[in-house]
């Protein structure tokens, strides 16, 4: 039976572009445990690679991507890859993870759509998993990235490294796994998700629900699909990862031309969140959307270990952790919090950012000397640049942080 293509989704047969994949259970009964109940009893993990291994094996670097990245860290769009690379410049040769020095790894988080198992993989029976795939925590997309660390027989990581989304895992590979993690770079997150990031994660998750194409989940096998509710979904979460000043100097009260608002026209900030909610779903899969969010909510490092500082005791890696001077979504406070718990006691690199939340996609050329630092040797203060201008408003950005 010929396969039907599902928009925004890499599914097997599609081509690879740079990604690899791994079939990392399924076999001799093996399933993969989930924290909240359950298992899967199939997964695939996608992720690629940069860099060589060296003889030791002990010069890897595993990267985790945010809410809406993928594996595709650096490197073109193409055949395989809908757009850029979300961290491009911080990987390659020379680069300040340096692939002359490191072997990179970055895999597609569980529940994803781009290569790893999520809703709109294929469950036992065949069929799209769609409302039937379980509930995922941060704590289980670590369980599938130690499979995946096995698979490729890395005991030991020279570095992690993530920011938002991807800074949980990182913690949570410092906390449940202390003895596989050297050098350990927590980026822009705090220990736990607070209430008001529930509150927002939890808006857009219903957002996405509430779309009548959204079928509760199971709009695999239909024409529709719930493209309205997600770039809602992406409109709030566009808002909280930037800044009001910043959206201010930007748009302020601006139409959009050649419309007028008063008469049924958009203002321009309006145009903007509808622009990349239209792009995001273009590229996204709601059903992962809402899976990798109700993830974010159920973040808790201390969750089972006697809360944060029981847990962040456990920590045995040099951990540097950056807050993003502007960022309304995940506060410094909530950086300087988590530091002063950790083993080491070594203060925030703050970078100065307009951006908000999205200053650790954007301010490479501040994060790149400390992220350099971080893999090397003990952060120097000095490395972080000055604050960057703001970026001009035909810049598209199209990976949500998170």
């Amino acid at each position: 039976m010929r396969r039907r293509p599902l928009p925004g989704v890499w599914q097997p047969g599609d081509h690879p572009g740079r990604r690899k994949c791994a079939a990392l259970f399924g076999e001799n009964g093996n399933e993969l445990a989930l924290e909240g109940g359950g298992s899967l009893p199939e997964v695939s993990v996608a992720y690629e690679t940069w860099g060589e291994l060296d003889r030791a094996r002990s010069n890897a670097v595993l990267v985790l991507h945010a809410l809406t990245g993928d594996s595709h860290a650096v490197g073109p769009a193409g055949p395989g890859h809908l757009t850029a690379g979300w961290w491009d410049g911080m990987i390659g040769p020379g680069a300040p993870i340096d692939t002359d020095r490191y072997f990179v790894v970055c895999p597609n988080v569980l529940g994803g759509c781009q290569g790893t198992t999520g809703p709109a993989s294929a469950a036992p029976d065949g069929r799209p998993y769609g409302s039937r795939f379980p509930q995922v925590t941060v704590r289980d997309q670590v369980a599938l990235e130690v499979a995946l660390a096995d698979h490729l027989r890395i005991d030991r990581w020279a570095g992690v490294v993530g920011g938002s989304m991807g800074a949980m895992r990182v913690l949570e590979w410092c906390v449940g796994y202390p003895e596989r993690v050297s050098r350990a770079v927590v980026i822009a997150v705090g220990a736990a998700a607070t209430a008001d990031q529930i509150a927002l994660c939890s808006l857009q998750v219903r957002a996405v629900r509430s779309d009548p194409a959204f079928a509760g989940g199971d709009y695999y096998g239909t024409v529709a699909r719930p493209l309205d509710g997600l770039t809602i979904a992406r409109g709030i979460g566009q808002v909280s990862y930037r800044t009001g000043y910043e959206l201010q100097s930007r748009f302020g009260r601006r139409a959009q031309a050649p419309e007028e608002p008063l008469k049924g026209g958009r203002f321009a900030v309006e145009s903007y969140l509808e622009y990349h909610g239209d792009k995001l779903a273009g590229r996204f899969d709601p059903n992962s959307y809402v899976v990798l969010s109700e993830a974010m909510n159920h973040h808790d490092i201390g969750r089972g270990h006697g809360g944060v500082a029981g847990a962040l005791v456990r920590v045995s890696a040099e951990v540097t952790v950056v807050g993003i001077s502007s960022d309304r979504l995940y506060p410094l406070a909530l950086q300087r919090e988590l530091a002063q718990v950790l083993p080491g006691d070594r203060p925030v690199t703050v970078i100065e950012s307009a951006s908000g939340h999205d200053g650790f996609l954007l301010e490479i050329d501040q994060l790149g000397p400390v992220v350099a630092s971080a893999l090397n040797e003990r952060v120097r203060a000095s490395l972080v640049a000055p604050t960057s201008q703001l970026l001009d408003g035909d810049l598209e950005l199209d990976v949500l942080a998170g």
